[in-house]
C-alpha cells in the first residue's frame, strides 16, 4: 500500500493505532484531532486518502465532505463513526464518501478498504441536495455487523430504480426500512403509499394505487399473504408501468421461495419484486443492539412524557438475554409500559419479569409454516457473506460450515438415541468407527442413559 493518508479523529488512541498500522503498510500518515487542520491539509493538496471521524471538537466530518469533494475531486474519504444509526450511513452515502465504518471497527477490514481506496480513482463527486431530517423517531439503531451491512446496502440502493424486497420476521422493522429508502431518496417529496392485499381486490385497484403514488414510492405490505388474484394484478401492473412510475418495494415475513415451491406464490411476481433483497435480522440475532434500542426507547419516552426511567444492571442483563420473539416492536411496547408503570426512576429486574411473564417466550413461527432446512441454511450463509461487506470471508468456508452443521446433527442424534453409538450410527447412516472419530474430532461429550418412551 502506497500513498499519504490524512487521519482526523479526536481520540488519541485511534490516531495512534491508525498511524502505526498505515505506516507499517507503507503509507505516509498525517494525523490530527482538528477538522480545521484536516481541511487546511486538503486545501494544500496533501493526502491521497482521508480517514475522518464524524464528531470532531471543531466541526462535523460529514458536513466537510462536500467541501472536500469540491476542493479535491476524486480524493476518497472513509468515514468512521460511533454514531451507529442508519442516518450516519445514509448521510455518508449522500455525500459520496468512499466508504463508511462504524466504531468499534475491525482494523484489518479498515486496512483493506484503505488499500482499495488508494488503488481506485473516484469519479468527481456530484453536488447532493441536502436531505431532510426525519427526526429521532426512526428506531433503526444498531452497531452490530448485520445492521451496519444493512445500512450500507440501503444507502447504495436508495437512489436507484431497482425494486426492493424487504424480508424479515414480524416486528423487525421492515416497513421502517422501506420508509427510510423513500425518505432519504430523491423521491422524498413525493407520496409514500402502502398497499395491502385488500387494495387490489377490484379491477381498478392497481390504477388507483399508481394514481395515489404519483411517481413516489409504492410498497406492497406482506406481499406473501396476497391472494392469487391480487398477485396476478400486481404482475400485470408491473408489466405496464407508465412513465414517471413510482419506486416499487415489498415486504414479507414469510419465505417466498418456500411459497413458490408450494405453488402459493407466483414465480414471475417474485422475480419482479426481488431486484434487491434486504434481510432485516431478528432481534435475537443482534443481541448487542438490544441495550442501545432499550436506551433509545426510554429516552424517547422521557422526551414525550417528561418521565425519565433507566434500567437497573440486572434488568438490563435480563432484557439483553430475553429472546424477544416479537422483535423490536415487542421491546418497544414493553419499555413504554414499564416507563409508564414503574414506581421508581430505576426499572428493576422484577418489573421486567412481570411484563415478560405475560408475553410469549417461544420462537416466532415463520408465517405459520415450517421452513425448509435448505432455506434456513441459505439465509444463514447469505447473512454470513453479507457481514463481510463485499469482501470474501477467510479461506476454509466449506469445512467451517460443514463443522457447524455436523456438530449439532451428531449431538441431537446421540441425544435421540440416548447415547447409544450403534443406534446413532445407524440413524445417521454412517459407519460406527466413522461416528467415533467424529465424536473425538468434534470433542462431543457422550452420555449413555435410558431412553424414556
Amino acid at each position: 500500500m502506497d500513498g499519504t493518508v490524512l487521519v482526523a479523529d479526536d481520540d488519541r488512541t485511534i490516531r495512534t493505532v491508525l498511524t502505526q498500522a498505515l505506516t507499517r503498510a507503507g503509507c505516509r500518515v498525517h494525523a490530527t484531532s482538528s477538522l480545521m487542520t484536516l481541511m487546511r491539509w486538503v486545501e494544500e493538496g496533501k493526502g491521497d486518502l482521508v480517514i475522518s471521524d464524524v464528531i470532531m471538537p471543531d466541526g462535523n466530518g460529514l458536513d466537510a465532505l462536500p467541501r472536500i469533494a469540491k476542493l479535491r475531486p476524486g480524493l476518497p474519504v472513509i468515514v468512521i463513526s460511533a454514531q451507529n444509526t442508519i442516518m450516519t450511513a445514509i448521510q455518508a452515502a449522500e455525500a459520496e464518501a468512499f466508504d463508511y465504518l462504524p466504531k468499534p471497527f475491525d482494523l484489518p477490514d479498515l486496512m483493506k478498504r484503505s488499500a482499495r481506496a488508494l488503488d481506485q480513482k473516484r469519479r468527481v463527486a456530484r453536488v447532493v441536495e441536502p436531505i431532510r431530517d426525519p427526526g429521532d423517531d426512526l428506531p433503526l439503531v444498531g452497531r452490530t455487523g448485520a445492521m451496519q451491512a444493512l445500512y450500507r446496502l440501503v444507502a447504495r440502493v436508495m437512489n436507484t430504480d431497482l425494486t426492493v424486497l424487504v424480508s424479515g420476521e414480524s416486528g423487525t422493522g421492515k416497513s421502517l426500512i422501506a420508509r427510510a429508502i423513500h425518505d432519504f431518496s430523491d423521491r422524498r417529496t413525493l407520496p409514500f403509499v402502502v398497499a395491502q392485499g385488500a387494495d387490489l381486490a377490484s379491477m381498478d385497484g392497481p390504477s388507483t394505487l399508481l394514481s395515489r403514488a404519483r411517481g413516489g414510492s409504492l410498497i406492497f405490505d406482506e406481499v406473501g399473504d396476497f391472494s392469487d388474484e391480487a398477485q396476478a394484478r400486481v404482475v400485470r401492473m408491473l408489466d405496464q408501468l407508465p412513465d414517471q412510475a413510482p419506486r416499487i418495494m415489498a415486504t414479507t415475513q414469510v419465505d417466498l421461495s418456500a411459497r413458490m415451491e408450494a405453488k402459493s406464490f407466483r414465480q414471475d411476481l417474485f422475480y419482479r419484486l426481488s431486484g434487491v433483497t434486504l434481510q432485516v435480522p431478528a432481534l435475537r440475532d443482534r443481541v448487542d443492539d438490544i441495550p442501545l434500542l432499550a436506551d433509545f426507547f426510554l429516552a424517547r419516552e422521557e422526551r414525550d412524557t417528561g418521565i425519565g426511567r433507566k434500567l437497573s444492571a440486572d434488568a438490563r442483563d435480563l432484557v439483553r438475554r430475553y429472546s424477544w420473539p416479537g422483535n423490536v416492536r415487542q421491546l418497544e411496547n414493553a419499555l413504554r409500559r414499564l416507563a409508564a408503570t414503574s414506581s421508581e426512576t430505576e426499572i428493576t429486574k422484577a418489573e421486567i419479569e412481570t411484563v415478560l411473564g405475560n408475553q410469549p417466550t417461544v420462537e416466532p413461527a415463520r408465517g405459520g409454516e415450517t421452513e425448509k432446512l435448505s432455506a434456513s441454511v441459505a439465509r444463514h450463509l447469505k447473512r454470513y457473506f453479507d457481514l463481510h461487506s463485499g469482501q470474501l470471508p477467510p479461506p476454509g468456508v466449506y469445512q467451517r460450515i460443514l463443522r457447524e452443521i455436523e456438530l449439532p446433527l451428531i449431538e441431537i442424534a446421540l441425544d435421540a438415541t440416548a447415547g447409544n453409538q450403534a443406534k446413532c450410527a445407524d440413524l445417521l447412516g454412517i459407519n460406527r468407527n466413522t461416528l467415533r472419530k467424529k465424536i473425538s474430532d468434534l470433542d462431543i461429550r457422550v452420555t449413555r442413559r435410558r431412553k424414556l418412551m
